[in-house]
């Protein structure tokens, strides 16, 4: 079968900016979409929303990214793919401080507090770790993939395991009378989402997160058209545009969430996301066959997936403090993470 020249040729610069903002744009609508449903769906199943939202909402959240990645490695642009999934990571952490501005009755990190959302901030700390590791190692591949990739799935896999396996946690967050405490909500009839079967509402999400992967491709494709025809490095454009568009998702279903109330959802989509990323890694290690993907990081990419563990330790730590009310209205944490990105983009521009 013979592949339509405009899928398989690099686009024109006007055609990339256009196509690159109109995958945004349905980027941005499937997300809205998905938070709704994806909060219904989390009550429904009795997940719980920490669970659902990090695992179901990352996977679907994170597959325009996996695609952007994928897509770019297979294309031998490794400084998109590498640049895409880290700079994803960094910029969907700061996406908590944007949602916390919707939360106005007390920081997002205190009202959400949850163990599970505790230990997956704590298994991306991991999982960044084994990519700067992988990176200073000997640069051996066996089947054309390092092994750092299989040790980042399985350490995944492993995290889930000691996060699903928590029925009797010897740690729990003090209730206040700002926290939301994940628990099953009654379905109001006047949402419109409580008249329609479980079976639609999965048929929904499916649909929305198969949208989101095209628009991924597009993404993914554009960039390249962009690289070309802009002057711009691989490197800025995959960390910092790309990235951008790779957070969206969560950013939108996270202040959707957070609209809806479900605030231990609009955390866990985010930091769930943030893991799942991370195996963004291993999915452009084994669309590249130039090599191991962890060896073409620049320093520049070192820098911003140093960045990216920063703040994760950072928000951590607002987790842990979980203070009412802070600076800005968002609280210490979120101000040093718009702080700290912006200070890593600043870097990486100049």
């Amino acid at each position: 079968m013979t592949v339509p020249a405009f899928l398989d040729e690099l686009w024109p610069l006007g055609w990339s900016v256009g196509v690159f903002l109109l995958a945004t744009g349905v980027t941005v609508v499937c997300s809205v979409r998905l938070a709704g449903v994806g909060d219904t769906l989390a009550d429904r199943t009795g997940w719980g929303e920490a669970f659902f939202g990090a695992v179901l909402f990352g996977v679907v959240t994170s597959l325009s990214g996996v695609v952007m990645t994928a897509v770019s490695a297979a294309a031998d642009q490794p400084q998109l793919a590498y640049g895409n999934a880290v700079g994803g990571i960094a910029a969907q952490t700061v996406a908590i401080a944007v949602a916390d501005v919707f939360h106005r009755q007390a920081n997002l990190e205190h009202a959400a507090a949850s163990l599970r959302n505790m230990m997956f901030g704590c298994l991306l700390i991991v999982l960044l770790g084994i990519a700067l590791m992988a990176t200073f190692s000997p640069e051996v591949t066996v089947l054309g993939v390092h092994p750092a990739s299989v040790a980042l799935v399985a350490l995944y896999g492993g995290g889930l395991w000691l996060v699903r396996g928590q029925g009797a946690p010897m740690w729990q967050a003090v209730p206040t009378k700002e926290t939301l405490a994940d628990v099953p909500a009654e379905e109001d009839g006047d949402d419109e989402l409580a008249g329609r079967s479980t079976r639609r509402l999965w048929t929904e999400f499916a649909a929305a997160a198969l949208l989101v992967m095209v628009g991924g491709w597009a993404v993914a494709r554009a960039a390249e058209g962009i690289v070309a025809g802009s002057g711009l490095s691989a490197g800025l454009v995959g960390a910092v545009f790309m990235g951008l568009v790779n957070a969206l998702p969560e950013t939108v279903t996270s202040i959707a969430a957070v609209r809806r109330g479900a605030v231990t959802l609009a955390i866990a989509a985010i930091i769930g996301g943030n893991c799942l990323d991370a195996l963004n890694l291993v999915v452009g290690d084994i669309a590249y066959r130039g090599g191991s993907l962890f060896h073409t990081a620049t320093p520049a990419q070192l820098f911003l997936t140093s960045g990216a563990l920063v703040m994760t330790a950072v928000l951590l730590g607002g987790l842990l403090v979980r203070q009412r009310t802070g600076w800005l209205g968002v609280g210490f944490d979120g101000v040093l993470l718009l702080t700290i990105y912006l200070a890593t983009v600043g870097v990486l521009a100049f």
